[in-house]
């Protein structure tokens, strides 16, 4: 929807596509939708969830055999984003390299955006 022609609205690193991959294929889902939605310190949380059917709003990413599936009223919010997924000895998991946002809180959980992507 927000799109720009020949550009997907997202990108994933070989280890993010190879760990949703992996999420897909053992349990048999569709793919993993992602979103976004209030809360959180910072005003802003991601959202991700297994999907088993898509839904004909989503933007659909196709990488390296990962389908990722971004929500509607997300896709402006994070058109150009990286997904990665990091390993370390204390934790692992999903990260967003996302250029809208401009605020994160120390946990890392929330975010905030470019003000004129929620300006109404």
């Amino acid at each position: 929807m927000f799109g720009i022609p020949g550009k997907q609205a997202v990108s994933i690193t070989p280890r993010a596509a190879k760990q949703i991959t992996r999420l897909m294929t053992s349990a048999g889902h569709a793919g993993l939708r992602i979103g976004v939605k209030k809360g959180g310190c910072a005003g802003m949380e991601y959202t991700m969830e297994y999907v088993e059917v898509t839904d004909p709003n989503d933007e659909i990413v196709d990488q390296d055999g990962a389908r990722v599936m971004i929500a509607p009223m997300a896709q402006m919010f994070l058109f150009g984003t990286e997904i990665d997924y990091e390993t370390s000895l204390l934790e692992s998991g999903f990260r967003f390299n996302n250029p809208n946002v401009t605020e994160a809180c120390g946990c890392g959980e929330s975010i905030k955006f470019d003000e004129s992507l929620t300006a109404k």
